[in-house]
């Protein structure tokens, strides 16, 4: 039995670039930064003091009020990337199948905002506990694939991904699977999270894995530079809606590209870092392409994991030379949390539509921030600085990792219809 193709057949987000696709892809290649001085609290005490926010963001412009009260901002942000993403697709919701249409959503945290909210009026108060009803609503993980399917009737399989900032690509290579399974048509995936709180800041501070630098925000996330010293924080939600190739060309859809391939791997080392020589990433790498039936010598852009922290850089680095050889010439690299910030688990979401847009428009976005590459990096490397680069990418390949050490790689490909 032929294996059924899975496409890409609508986009959608709410990224700290912007709250809709064309906004976020435009200020993207236009070598924009996300980060500013944190809005949300006060961060007097807190050793970083920026972040990369959504901005412009009002929940009561998306829903009512009672209905607003109801979600987290992470569920919020599923729900609205997830409108835009079903709206690009032309999908007819009166006359599909809604049981033959899926959910799977990622989110690494979850209803974080809420749980620190309701904890600290516990707190304020005599000790009985006063909980909102909508608390465990509100909080638990899977709650925005729910959410999704109860606003839109779709009635096929439904769950959650967890697996930290590789979460949404996890999501994505499932949602893939699925369909070449028979066992969905259509899937509704990606990711979101709001975690730029209090405990979000300081619980990652505390690791020491953020910058501080607090004198010059926009440029506080260079990834691979000898001065980088950690990740700047990021929020906001990627959707895309996954489509069985042969039922988006029956009603004529437009396709932006073919999932191809996805790999998953440990790195079964430390809960926290990357294996030093990238053992892991490199093994997530190998099985994508395997599973997409592609060379390393077919690919031409990499959206790496990149976070800027010391040693994660080098070691993803290692693990590319590893698959892509020590002077990969056809391959060009763009580190996109130089912009966006790290979104944890709504990254590789976010990073797919970078490389989906980068396939449909023929265009790499840039690194930006990053002057001068750190000596401990592998040479031989084609990144792309400064400014966006015109290129016919046929295939791209996202990275991204996670606390635990979670590795997921999807791969993307160009579809002559």
């Amino acid at each position: 039995m032929q294996q059924r193709r899975v496409v890409v057949t609508g986009l959608g987000a709410l990224t700290p670039l912007g709250n809709s696709v064309p906004e976020f892809w435009k200020n993207l290649i236009d070598a924009k930064s996300g980060a500013a001085p944190i809005t949300k609290f006060d961060t007097t005490k807190f050793k970083t003091k920026f972040g990369c926010e959504v901005k412009g963001f009002n929940a009561l412009d998306h829903f009512e009020r009672n209905e607003a009260k109801k979600m987290d901002p992470f569920a919020q942000y599923a729900m609205v990337s997830t409108a835009e993403a079903l709206k690009d697709s032309g999908l007819d919701l009166d006359k599909v199948d809604k049981t033959r249409v899926g959910v799977i959503w990622g989110s690494g945290n979850g209803g974080f905002y809420t749980f620190q909210q309701e904890m600290i009026e516990y707190g304020r108060g005599d000790g009985t506990p006063r909980i909102n009803p909508y608390f465990i609503p509100k909080v638990i993980v899977d709650i925005a694939s729910g959410w999704i399917s109860i606003k839109y009737g779709f009635m096929g399989l439904n769950f959650t991904t967890v697996s930290a900032c590789a979460t949404s690509t996890t999501a994505i290579i499932d949602a893939m699977n699925y369909i070449r399974w028979g066992k969905a048509d259509v899937i509704v995936t990606g990711g979101s999270e709001a975690a730029m709180n209090e405990a979000g800041i300081g619980g990652f501070g505390s690791m020491k894995a953020l910058s501080t630098r607090n004198d010059d925000p926009q440029t506080a996330s260079r990834p691979f530079d000898v001065d980088r010293d950690g990740f700047v924080m990021g929020e906001g939600a990627g959707a895309l809606i996954l489509e069985e190739y042969e039922h988006a060309k029956r009603r004529g859809a437009k396709i932006y590209a073919e999932v191809a391939g996805g790999g998953m791997s440990a790195d079964a080392y430390h809960l926290t870092a990357t294996h030093p020589e990238g053992a892991g990433a490199a093994l997530g790498m190998k099985w994508a392409l395997e599973d997409a039936n592609l060379k390393p010598s077919e690919v031409d852009y990499l959206n790496p994991h990149a976070t800027s922290t010391p040693l994660g850089d080098v070691s993803e680095m290692k693990a590319v030379i590893k698959i892509f050889g020590e002077r990969p010439d056809h391959l060009h690299i763009s580190a996109t949390k130089s912009a966006t910030g790290h979104m944890l688990g709504a990254a590789g979401a976010a990073e797919a539509i970078i490389c989906i847009k980068a396939i449909d428009e023929g265009i790499i976005p840039p690194t930006i921030s990053t002057t001068t590459i750190d000596p401990a990096m592998p040479s031989g490397l084609n990144i792309v600085l400064g400014k966006k680069m015109k290129k016919d990418v046929k295939v791209a390949l996202s990275n991204t990792f996670g606390f635990g050490g979670h590795n997921a790689s999807a791969v993307f490909r160009k579809v002559d219809n």
